[in-house]
């Protein structure tokens, strides 16, 4: 596991075939499809950043990289993608063997460009804050005070605008600083940029421009009309704190027997037009606080009436939601303006019920956009996340705008499409595969937002068919990919980075597979198709297709003598990989009982951004235990490992649980820790603290911490995750385990049954 971490420090890449089936055919065979879950943002610590443009070649685009063959005579490179040759220009003229630019040191297959001339200006970054006013007075004094130390740390240079909405929606003229002024609009309808630049004075007392569009200031509008409602963070502290510090319940009655009326859709809309009227083109970002479910306007989920639930997922396999897929269209319209804008829109959904974060999916995952659940605005989940966001320690997010992605690929690899949070820009090429997934028929993508976290998971197609020359070309040739990443750096100045690899074609023997078998890898990659899957395709049974997906996999790498089940075993390489996948079955992307429609939105969308490493600890929760005979050691994620003298961390990825044994219950409310010569307990007791501390430091969005006791309520956390192979109805109850009440298989059955359909 070991060599696949190092090449992912190098270059911010896993694959799970790091040899690559030689044929179309082989391909299909190995199950687990040819693809690679790329960080384009990754810290890299040496990477260099050099002051130029990037080398180009002239037929196919991909720019010059440490593979590229040199004649250092003729000043010629060789392209490793379309094989044109290519002249060098002239202030490369002193290159030589002992005089490379650092685009060809083989070290440095990962470069960033930054180039003055072709950047332009520095651009600085936009926040619009979308709030809701429609919640109780407690929230609202929540949410105003993590408001107020989130404008604290917004960078000077920085834009700001505020909006607030209920059943109308307002936007606050920042600019304007004598006294309170905000133009309204109707709760129940879109708004166009037409209105908004009519109703919001953008011409007054001068001529409106005949063109089509209007945006920007480059189409007539004037910066001083732009710096009524955009105003630098700087400037306007002092009225955005009055603003926020003056913040209401939104007056309107509410009769007993219904909801708020609360226009998020409209909201939306007017900051999506407000942004596209006045910094097209430019990074920014949409920070929508919401407090509840939409009732009122477009994009609505609900009916005002208390009488009506919330959808679930039972009302959307039923199609009896009828407001559901008229939101998901609105919101969609809204991802393809933003995104057209180069607008991001985050969302922060702080409610015991749902707001409708499942409709707002399709805006949030293709503009880029960072969502966070939580249950209350006084949470730390959303207090700690929000102030994350704008940290600018090393731990920060390092938020970037307005990436354009671009992949070249060797020849006989082509792309599917990608998973994760981008926009296909529609650039058909000849890199484009026939079959989609996710976002396909294309060779570039847009991001909107990034930061050095956000991770896609690209799935290639091998074109090569069977022949008499495959074998022939195939021993020890490579093949190479690269990924060309062009985006506003959170410093301003726009900058382009490339990651270029290569792999070798596997010669056709089974053994050359499993070596570069990433299991890790291809456990994020599966988890990621079957969210998808589940998402796009009617009547899809995944259960069903991870059974039949690990049985032929079992079959084609197994050592197994035909029907004995006992005979079976997997190479080192893949032996952890059905532990993966029985894990998977119980999680909740695919296990969707007892989760509402909008926390499996939240899950699966961040699933679909988190490198492998964090999307392995959402799959199977690491599980450590700390006792008095050892120190913190790993343990398997099964009911033997409760002990009553043990405690245990559960790291799953969205909550962290420290759980304590019964005895070091009663001793801890006893108070021993507190005592003369129990040092030994206190330290016991303080270790999950520190570690449970420095895993919440790392982790964003930030997850919940779960203190609970054995037997205890709030147990369920950790046994809910925990392989029951000591259950209400085992024959053989193991000492010291605790027993778990499920009818769920334990992992011994999953794979007695696994071992003996993969023999037949």
């Amino acid at each position: 596991m070991s060599e696949f971490l190092e090449l992912e420090a190098l270059d911010g890449i896993r694959m799970p075939w790091n040899v690559i089936p030689g044929t179309k055919e082989d391909a299909v065979s190995c199950v687990v499809p040819v693809s690679a879950i790329y960080t384009p943002l990754k810290s890299i610590p040496d990477m260099p950043v050099v002051p130029y443009a990037p080398l180009r070649c002239r037929m196919c685009r991909s720019i010059l990289n440490p593979f590229s063959r040199v004649d250092y005579n003729a000043k010629i490179w060789l392209c490793t993608f379309c094989f044109q040759r290519n002249q060098f220009p002239q202030h490369y003229s002193s290159i030589s063997e002992n005089n490379l630019p650092p685009e060809l040191f083989p070290q440095y297959t990962t470069i960033e460009y930054m180039s003055t001339a072709e950047t332009g200006p520095v651009m600085p970054p936009v926040f619009i804050f979308v709030v809701d006013t429609c919640i109780i007075e407690e929230e609202i004094g929540y949410l105003k005070s993590a408001l107020a130390q989130a404008t604290e740390l917004l960078p000077d240079n920085s834009l700001v605008g505020f909006i607030t909405f209920g059943t109308y929606v307002q936007v606050h003229e920042l600019g304007f600083g004598l006294l309170p002024k905000s133009y309204v609009f109707k709760g129940t309808k879109e708004v166009s940029k037409e209105q908004i630049l009519e109703q919001m004075c953008f011409f007054a007392g001068k001529q409106k421009p005949t063109t089509w569009v209007i945006a920007g200031t480059r189409d007539g509008l004037s910066s001083e009309s732009i710096s009524r409602f955009l105003v630098p963070a700087s400037e306007c502290e002092f009225v955005l704190n009055s603003v926020i510090e003056e913040l209401q319940k939104d007056p309107w009655h509410i009769p007993a027997d219904q909801r708020a009326s609360r226009c998020t859709g409209a909201a939306l809309s007017v900051a999506a037009s407000l942004l596209g009227v006045c910094v097209p083109g430019s990074g920014a970002r949409i920070m929508a606080f919401v407090g509840g479910p939409s009732t009122e306007g477009p994009g609505s989920i609900v009916s005002k009436s208390l009488t009506e639930p919330i959808r679930s997922h039972k009302d959307l396999d039923k199609d009896s939601a009828p407001l559901f897929d008229k939101a998901v269209k609105f919101y969609d319209q809204i991802a393809k303006q933003l995104v057209h804008q180069g607008h991001v829109l985050d969302l922060f959904a702080c409610a015991v019920d749902q707001v409708g974060v499942a409709e707002m999916k399709v805006a949030i995952e293709k503009t880029g956009g960072i969502v966070v659940l939580a249950e209350s605005f006084g949470h730390s989940v959303f207090k700690d996340s929000l102030l994350r966001i704008f940290q600018s320690a090393d731990n920060g997010l390092g938020l970037s705008f307005n990436g354009i992605l671009e992949i070249n690929c060797s020849k006989d690899v082509k792309i599917q499409g990608i998973i994760g949070p981008c926009s296909s820009l529609e650039k058909k090429s000849p890199l484009s595969a026939d079959t989609v997934i996710g976002q396909g028929n294309t060779s570039a993508w847009k991001m909107c937002g990034l930061d050095k976290k956000t991770s896609l998971c690209f799935v290639y197609d091998i074109s090569r068919k069977v022949g008499p020359d495959t074998v022939a070309q195939q021993t020890g040739e490579q093949l190479y990919l690269q990924f060309v990443t062009y985006y506003q750096h959170h410093e301003g100045q726009m900058r382009l980075r490339t990651t270029t690899i290569s792999r070798q074609w596997a010669s056709g023997a089974a053994t050359e597979l499993i070596d570069g078998f990433d299991q890790e890898a291809a456990a994020a990659v599966v988890a990621r198709l079957v969210s998808f899957k589940m998402e796009t395709e009617a009547d899809f049974d995944p259960i069903r297709w991870l059974d039949r997906a690990l049985i032929r996999l079992c079959t084609k790498f197994g050592d197994y003598q035909k029907e004995t089940p006992s005979s079976f075993s997997l190479s080192p390489r893949l032996s952890i990989f059905p532990q993966f996948m029985f894990n998977l079955r119980r999680s909740q992307f695919v296990q969707v009982f007892n989760n509402s429609p909008d926390e499996t939105a939240y899950f699966r969308m961040t699933l679909e951004r988190e490198n492998v490493g964090n999307a392995v600890a959402m799959i199977q929760p690491s599980l450590i235990s700390y006792s008095f005979q050892s120190g913190p050691m790993p343990v398997l994620l099964d009911a033997t490992a409760i002990g009553p003298d043990k405690i245990l961390l559960l790291d799953s990825y969205f909550s962290v649980v420290i759980f304590h044994g019964i005895t070091i219950a009663q001793w801890r409310k006893a108070g021993y820790q507190d005592q003369e010569g129990h040092e030994a307990f206190a330290q016991l007791l303080k270790a999950p603290h520190d570690e449970s501390d420095a895993i919440i430091k790392e982790r964003f969005p930030v997850p919940r911490l779960v203190v609970c006791d054995q037997y205890g309520s709030q147990a369920r956390f950790l046994l809910a995750k925990l392989n029951p192979s000591v259950a209400y109805n085992s024959d053989n109850p193991a000492p010291g385990g605790d027993v778990i009440f499920t009818d769920d298989v334990s992992f011994e059955v999953f794979m007695d049954h696994l071992q003996r359909l993969a023999v037949q």
